[in-house]
This record gives structure tokens, C-alpha cells and sequence, in this order.
């Protein structure tokens, strides 16, 4: 059964379908609702619903669970899934899960599919997270909804009783948790180098020799700043390792804890490894576009020009020629090596290789 006609209520009921269930939704306006439903679903109102359903999808925002309560003797020995979130991170005292379970206490309430957005839903778990968060104080309820979502196409992932329905309903609603440390220190370290090189390659020269450089800062500042942010962020990747190391060598044992920065540290490995890919990467886009620039042509005319009034036949250097097509190569060699540690620092290619793959790759 589920109970609401929303956007979530109409993915859920399509996807249930599809996994070749029985579906019955109650709705308050169902003549006006059934469209909206697949033609293998019946759309009726709540209380028929709740009659004919052993497993109930609470679809409903938590300001409506009290219009149900005219329901309660129906909804006896039922398990409610609810499926709701929250439009801020502890938006309430209790979880809407914890909440809906005071309301009716003759039910088994199971928290879970809120991390799952609709499109999933309809999509299937090919487009989408496959892990389904799941909790409850009812074993047996638990168990029914996790083998629903098996059937649906979902991993259930059981993350305990009740009371963790308040960590999972804020998930949704948290913007990028594991990234926002190596996200600042990218940032900060961006900020320093390129004042550095700003300083370095627009202002000195403006102040000795009054040329005005202001234009190498959309293109050339930048991308001497992004290799600096790259290398010292790969730096940073292996650099807590090996601090590991010399802790459990001074203290002679493995079993003792890391100091809490050092652990910190070690978890943002793998965002700071990406977030070193991804300015090495556009390092590279901004390398390929500095002959695109109309100052670089302008530079290549003033060269011709001056070489025409000098009658000179040529200006090759063998050794300026030989260090940049090195130069190049070394990089692109490099950049294609950091292309496969960040692949396989992707959670779906990891999962895919054993120990002795990774460490080989690394």
C-alpha cells in the first residue's frame, strides 16, 4: 500500500509495480489521482487501502500523520515504511519516523527509502544509489522491507533500531559532508599561490618596469597556479600515511589510536586525491588553450617582426626545443597516471579490485 499521491507516492508505486507487486494507493481525491498511476494500480481512498495492504508506504509530509489517526484500529499489526525528510538537518526535536511510531504504537514503523530520490525510484537502481537505509525496533518488519528492496533492485543496508532514524532522515540534507575540508584547503591553497604569482608575474613587473601585465591573470596566473595546488594536494594524499607509520613505529604497536587530526586526515584521503586530478586536469585544458590566446599571437608577430628587422634567418634553440617536448611528454605521462588513481579511487571501481590490485595500481 501507499499512502499519498505526490511526485515520491507515483515514482514508488511505479516502481513496485515493475518489481511485480500488488499495489493499492490511497489517496483523498482518487477519481482525480488514478491518472497519475500506473493503469496495474489500484487507486482508491486511504482507509480501503489500508485494508487491503499488509506493507504501507507512508508517503505523506509529517504534518499529516495526525489525519490518519481515524485509521488506527485498521492500521493494527501493519507495518508502516515511512518515508518522509525533513527540510533541515534536525528539524525537529524526534524523528518523523520516531514520531509517526507514537502515533500508532500498534504498528511496526520502519524508516527507510527517504535516501532514495524518485527518479531512482522510476529509473530503477541502475541510475541511482542502490542502497536502501533501513531501521527499526521490529526485526521481522525490518526484514519484510529489506526483501522488498531487494526485489525492487535495492541494497538494504541495516542500520539499526529506531532511534537512527534521525541520522538517516538528515542525509539527504547534508551538502557534501565528506568534501568540504579538502573542498577549504584547495581553496586556501589556490589563494596563496596565486597571490604569489600574481605578485610575481602582474605586479613586480609593474612596479620595476611599469609594463602592465593585467591581462596574464584570467589565463597564465591560473594556470601556474593550479599545478602548485595539484602536486602539494597529491603530497598531502600520502603525506598522513606515512605519519602513520611513524607513529605506530615510535609507539611500537599498530592497535594504539591516531591523534583525532591525524585520522581526520586519513578519511579526506580520497577527496583530496580527487580534488588534485581535477585541478591537474584543468591545468592541462588551460595549457592546450594558451596558444589560443590573441595576446600569445600578438607576442608571435612582435617575434617575426623584430627577427625581420634583424635579418635573422632563424631563432631555433635546440635546447629550449628539446626541454619543452620533454616537458610536455613528462606531463602528459603524469597526468595520465593521476587519471588512474582517481578512477580507481571511484567507489565503483574500487569495490571491483582486491587489496593486491589497489596496491599495485597505487
Amino acid at each position: 500500500g501507499v499512502l499519498g499521491s505526490g511526485d515520491f507516492a507515483r515514482s514508488l508505486a511505479v516502481r513496485l509495480v515493475c518489481s511485480g507487486f500488488k499495489v493499492v494507493v490511497g489517496s483523498r481525491n482518487p477519481k482525480r489521482k488514478a491518472s497519475l498511476f500506473p493503469a496495474a494500480a489500484e487507486v482508491t481512498f486511504q482507509a480501503e487501502a489500508v485494508k487491503k495492504a499488509d506493507v504501507i508506504f507512508v508517503a505523506i509530509f509529517r504534518e499529516h500523520y495526525s489525519t490518519l489517526c481515524d485509521l488506527a484500529d485498521v492500521l493494527v499489526g501493519k507495518i508502516l515504511v515511512d518515508v518522509s525528510n525533513n527540510t533541515e538537518v534536525n528539524h525537529h526535536k524526534e524523528s518523523n519516523a520516531e514520531y509517526l511510531a507514537s502515533l500508532f504504537p500498534a504498528c511496526a514503523v520502519v524508516k527507510g527509502f527517504n535516501v532514495v530520490s524518485a527518479w531512482t525510484l522510476q529509473s530503477g537502481a541502475r541510475d541511482g544509489n542502490k542502497q536502501v537505509l533501513i531501521c527499526s525496533n521490529n526485526q521481522e518488519a525490518k526484514r519484510t522491507v529489506a526483501e522488498i528492496a531487494q526485489v525492487m533492485g535495492f541494497t538494504p543496508v541495516d542500520m539499526g533500531c529506531l532511534s537512527s532514524a534521525c541520522e538517516i532522515e538528515n542525509i539527504p540534507l547534508r551538502l557534501l559532508p565528506a568534501w568540504k575540508i579538502p573542498i577549504f584547503l584547495a581553496l586556501g591553497l589556490f589563494l596563496c599561490f596565486f597571490t604569489y604569482n600574481l605578485i610575481r608575474q602582474v605586479i613586480h613587473p609593474y612596479i620595476r618596469e611599469q609594463k602592465n601585465k593585467l591581462y596574464k591573470i584570467p589565463i597564465e596566473v591560473v594556470n601556474t597556479t593550479l599545478p602548485c595546488v595539484s602536486y602539494v594536494m597529491l603530497s598531502l594524499v600520502y603525506l598522513p600515511g606515512v605519519l602513520a607509520a611513524c607513529s605506530q613505529l615510535y609507539y611500537g604497536t599498530k592497535y594504539r589510536r591516531f591523534p583525532d587530526w591525524l585520522d581526520q586526515w586519513l578519511q579526506h584521503r580520497k577527496q583530496i586525491g580527487l580534488l588534485s586530478f581535477f585541478c591537474a586536469a584543468l591545468h592541462a585544458v588551460y595549457s592546450l588553450c594558451l596558444p589560443m590566446r590573441r595576446s600569445h599571437r600578438y607576442l608571435l608577430i612582435e617575434t617575426a617582426v623584430k627577427q625581420a628587422v634583424e635579418k635573422k634567418m632563424t631563432i631555433w634553440v635546440e635546447e629550449e626545443v628539446w626541454r619543452m617536448e620533454i616537458y610536455i611528454s613528462v606531463g602528459i605521462i603524469a597526468l595520465g597516471l593521476l587519471s588512474l588513481l582517481a578512477i580507481t579511487s571511484l567507489p565503483s571501481i574500487a569495490n571491483s579490485l582486491n587489496w593486491r590490485e589497489f596496491s599495485f595500481i597505487q
